[in-house]
């Protein structure tokens, strides 16, 4: 039995928890108290630890974490990170985490209501934070509960093969700079803040330094360039609040649990570091992976991702899940037996259509023992000129297909690995009538599963709207209808062999699942599965940026993220090659100066080879029949 919310709830608001270098940050402390007392147990109980960047005071976040978990008999300690909110200091994206977070658990285990157990739980920056604290290996840290977080920033989720993530500039105009202190203390640049149209940005593209609407929050703009223009080789990128894989051998050995989703924009990091801690340390290890986007409770119990549909049997209750979990590691109760390995296993629907237009892609829970399966066979399908996408080498000596890469007309973002594209959806309201707190965000790129073509809504789409795959800069590649359902689980990779009349441009990769006209769908259904970028300076995964020759042919290397799909019998499986996946990433103006550092456009003529000396192929994880 987990625990019963046998208590009522006693708050202390801003706790200071004191940092290493003086800097006081601001922590709500939920106690457990006997029924109609207003004292809190005298008894020290088992603590659990948020660190967030977004108000600790939110209504949902006092509710869902701190009250709820209170109420069961636990110490529940929510932080406003440095910089943020009620705490002191300036604030700068991911830095100072792994000290902070590490500080704070000292602290708390230190207080004589704390029994000096200490778990961490979170999802996304307050997934970050956990693993960031964790390299410090605090004694007192006893579980984790790491929800959709992170491992290597340039490797995934910042940078990506040496192009930045847009995501972290559109939330440093909403949801991150529109809660600065700045703007908070002054309703001036709250105002210019809530202005601001994140498209509008976008379009008008490259964002400058000194010239973007964040230079009204100087501390912000300057991490977000940071962020974007820093080489690999620099020592930012081995900081342990940034990249953990560097720190892994030395991170804390305790319980965890890394909790993803296939659409999330964390996926292949929360793999990543299963895979790497799993059997590195002896503490009990465990991977679960939906088929959700980005989020935590509120996400889990939603049975679709965007315009995909999953089943009823996909949703899971969060908070129950985690205080099994807790309520094991912490308490002793025998209330967390699952599989070192679970996962959603998408593609087994009939794809016929919901009542809402989504495509009914179904799919089941599946469990494991490690990650990747231990009996998965890694296949290759090969690219050829006619547009096949077959297991077969080609055979052909000369055979390769061309496009023109326009970096002022980019391949628009559908869906996918995304998070945080948000604008402040436009409001006629003041900020005295309508506050940023209050204002509703519009994602502008969509979260999930979507079928490949545009629509008005489309970020930087122009009629006429239609498949992706029309697009002249988009080469296709797609096995013939399977007669047999191939079923894949694992990480997906691909091998561009590839060209360019430039000195440094992108190559993009997608995985579709091609589903065939129907009578819902007369067009058919092309379902995104898992995308990737190279950018070509940082090939074969660089972090001192090489520029090409022009004419060269080069092997790029892709990760694409990881998936867990079956793909029926009728339907196909398609890769996608191009240049540009926008706004999810970043556009190459394909000249090669720095980053950021111009409004010069060069138009790149790219070149794809699928012959015997250069077969372009994806690497697919299949699952046995």
């Amino acid at each position: 039995m987990v625990s019963d919310p046998n208590y009522d709830v006693v708050v202390r608001h801003d706790a200071t928890v004191e940092t290493r270098d003086g800097t006081g940050l601001a922590t709500d402390i939920y106690r457990p108290a006997e029924p109609g007392s207003e004292e809190p147990l005298a008894e020290p109980k088992p603590a659990l630890l948020v660190r967030t960047p977004y108000d600790k005071r939110e209504r949902k976040r006092a509710e869902r974490q701190g009250n709820w978990y209170a109420e069961r008999g636990y110490v529940v300690a929510i932080q406003d990170v440095r910089g943020r909110f009620a705490s002191e200091g300036e604030f700068y994206l991911l830095k100072n985490e792994a000290e902070d977070g590490a500080d704070t658990v000292e602290w708390l285990a230190g207080r004589p209501y704390c029994d000096g157990q200490i778990g961490t739980m979170g999802t996304s920056y307050m997934a970050w934070v956990q693993n960031a604290l964790a390299t410090r290996d605090p004694e007192p840290l006893s579980a984790m509960f790491v929800n959709q977080g992170a491992a290597n920033a340039w490797k995934a989720t910042l940078r990506h093969h040496g192009a930045f993530e847009l995501r972290w500039l559109t939330w440093a105009l909403t949801i991150g700079g529109g809660f600065a202190k700045r703007g908070l203390d002054d309703a001036d640049v709250q105002r210019r803040l809530a202005a601001v149209d994140t498209r509008d940005v976008l379009a008008g593209e490259p964002v400058t330094r000194g010239q973007s609407p964040l230079r009204w929050i100087p501390n912000y703009e300057s991490y977000v360039f940071d962020y974007m223009t820093t080489p690999g080789s620099d020592d930012f990128w081995t900081d342990p609040s940034i990249n953990f894989e560097v720190h892994y051998d030395k991170s804390a050995d305790v319980p965890t649990v890394y909790a993803g989703s296939w659409y999330d924009s964390y996926a292949k990091a929360t793999c990543d570091n299963f895979t790497a801690l799993a059997d590195r340390k002896e503490s009990d290890h465990f991977l679960l992976m939906g088929a959700w986007t980005h989020g935590g409770q509120s996400t889990w119990t939603k049975p679709y991702a965007g315009e995909a549909a999953f089943g009823a049997d996909m949703t899971r209750n969060y908070l129950e899940t985690k205080l099994r979990f807790f309520d094991h590691y912490l308490k002793g109760r025998e209330t967390w037996d699952e599989p070192r390995v679970q996962y959603f296993r998408m593609g087994t629907g009939e794809g016929t259509s919901t009542t809402a237009g989504r495509l009914r892609h179904g799919g089941e829970w599946v469990t494991g023992t490690d990650w990747p399966l231990p009996d998965t066979e890694f296949t290759s399908y090969y690219a050829h000129g006619d547009g096949r996408l077959v297991a077969e080498r080609p055979a052909e000596t000369d055979s390769a297909t061309t496009y023109e890469f326009d970096p002022r007309n980019p391949v628009p973002t559908i869906g996918g690995n995304c998070s945080s594209y948000y604008t402040f959806e436009p409001r006629p309201e003041s900020i005295e009538e309508l506050p940023v707190a209050d204002r509703p965000t519009k994602s502008i790129t969509g979260r999930g599963g979507y079928d490949q073509r545009t629509r008005p809504e489309t970020f930087g789409a122009e009629q006429p709207y239609g498949p992706l795959e029309e697009r002249t800069d988009v080469v296709v590649f797609r096995t013939p209808p399977l007669t047999d359902p191939i079923e894949i689980a694992g990480p997906v990779r691909v091998r561009l062999y590839a060209a360019t009349d430039v000195p440094d441009t992108d190559f993009t990769a997608k995985l579709v699942d091609e589903y065939p006209p129907s009578g819902d769908f007369p067009s058919g259904f092309a379902l995104n599965l898992t995308d990737s970028i190279c950018r070509a300076r940082y090939r074969g995964y660089r972090r001192d940026p090489d520029f090409v020759d022009p004419g060269e042919i080069y092997a790029f290397d892709l990760e694409l993220y990881p998936t867990a799909n079956v793909f029926k019998t009728g339907r196909r499986i398609r890769l996608d090659v191009s240049s540009s996946n926008y706004p999810r990433y970043d556009v190459n103006h394909n000249t090669g100066d720095e980053l950021y550092g111009g409004r010069e456009y060069r138009q790149a003529t790219n070149t794809v080879y699928h012959e015997a000396d250069h077969p372009t192929h994806v690497e697919l994880p299949i699952r046995p029949s």
